[in-house]
């Protein structure tokens, strides 16, 4: 009886291999793809693996053709603002040209990667949405540290605005006044704001 289960249960596990051997091919095949057709999808949290994930697929992509233009997908709610300027910083590192559509929602740390194309190359589908608002974190540990991290914060902060200012035409002031609380836009708000390029319908308007 007992061998009996013993084979059942080294049957299933093979099955379970299988499928997740399956899994891991199609994601593979999916990934390929993905830098075949030069696109990268930022539809997740802000993050530090999003970060190392964008950096490679940049840096594979360039390899292959340092002429033919990127396409980055934007659709997260924000996250981790060190992050978010580390995808800025690559995207405006590599030598293609970087083109970025907006999908769904563009929030705090994404706004700072969707910054990463020209102007006239940031495109918005009609029913997206854009947040601009200041840096924020727990802070814990002695008073000194805080007051360290609060500062760390500050300049972040006005790094944010910085980028969000040259990029949209906005003063300083007023950048730093409208992100002081959470300020949301409309695709075509973002677009008399300077944060959009142009508003696409279709692909073929792109």
């Amino acid at each position: 009886m007992e061998k009996r289960q013993i084979h059942a249960l080294s049957a299933s596990d093979k099955e379970a291999d299988k499928e997740a051997g399956k899994e891991s091919k199609e994601v593979e095949s999916f990934y390929h793809r993905m830098l075949s057709a030069r696109v990268i999808m930022i539809s997740e949290e802000i993050s530090d693996k999003l970060a190392r994930q964008v950096t490679s697929q940049c840096i594979l992509m360039q390899e292959d053709d340092k002429e033919a233009p990127i396409t980055v997908y934007v659709n997260s709610p924000g996250g981790s603002a060190d992050s978010g300027f580390a995808i800025y910083d690559i995207l405006r590192f590599v030598s293609p040209k970087i083109r970025m559509v907006c999908t769904g929602i563009c929030a705090s740390a994404a706004v700072l990667i969707y910054m990463a194309a020209e102007k006239k190359d940031r495109i918005s589908l009609p029913n997206s949405r854009f947040l601009l608002h200041q840096p924020s974190t727990s802070l814990f540990g002695t008073a000194s540290d805080i007051e360290i991290n609060a500062n760390q914060i500050i300049k972040l902060r006005e790094r944010y605005n910085t980028i969000v200012s040259n990029e949209t035409g906005k003063s300083l002031e007023q950048v730093t006044k409208d992100s002081d609380r959470d300020f949301w836009l409309s695709a075509e708000e973002a677009q008399e704001y300077g944060l959009v390029g142009c508003i696409a319908k279709n692909y073929s308007e792109i």
